[in-house]
């Protein structure tokens, strides 16, 4: 069987000092190459470690968030208002949850989900939201899905997993909590600077 040259690549070795070469054929180290490319592409998409990896200041939330006088909260409260310091909220399952909008990520099996009402937010503007642990944040206002205008979050930081900056308008906002894997979680929503 003969293999066209543009099939083919040359492959050198060094054994023992000498330097051989030889020709292979390209097809054979294409699953190689795939497998090499999948490994980086899975350590490309690694999150940083480290309280220092954070793209912005989190020393305000995460003081909120770890803060021993945090406000306990079950899923489905209401509260006047934002509060200005962190708060915990008790989650349950996603079935037990009846969050009011379906979330724009569906949960997986075995994760906790919840949600609370805030009837005002004390002005319009920019507020980071944070979460000691990972899980998915829809906030609502108006009827209207929110979007992120910045994120960030990273591993083995204690009391702070990952962080969203929010435009929020001086009216109730919903916010809801999927896909996380304890059945609490510390909330910080302030002010951003």
């Amino acid at each position: 069987m003969r293999i066209s040259a543009r099939n083919q690549i040359k492959i050198v070795e060094v054994k023992k000092g000498a330097v051989t070469s030889r020709w292979t054929d390209m097809r054979a180290s294409l699953p190689l190459a795939l497998l090499l490319f999948g490994t980086i592409s899975v350590h490309a998409a690694e999150e940083p470690s480290g309280c220092d990896k954070f793209k912005w200041d989190i020393a305000p939330a995460r003081a909120a968030l770890t803060a021993p006088d945090r406000t306990n909260i079950n899923s489905g409260s209401e509260l006047a208002a934002v509060p200005s310091s962190g708060l915990t909220l008790a989650l349950v399952t996603p079935a037990d949850a009846k969050l009011p909008s379906p979330p724009e990520r569906a949960p997986k099996e075995g994760t906790f989900a919840g949600f609370a009402n805030f009837k005002a937010v004390p002005k319009a503007g920019i507020y980071t939201i944070s979460l000691s642990e990972g899980a998915w944040v829809d906030v609502v206002q108006d009827g209207h899905f929110l979007k992120p205008k910045a994120f960030s979050g990273a591993t083995d930081c204690e009391g702070i997993r990952k962080t969203m900056k929010y435009e929020l308008a001086a009216s109730p906002v919903l916010l809801q909590i999927s896909g996380a894997k304890d059945k609490a979680l510390s909330i910080a929503i302030l002010p951003s600077d």
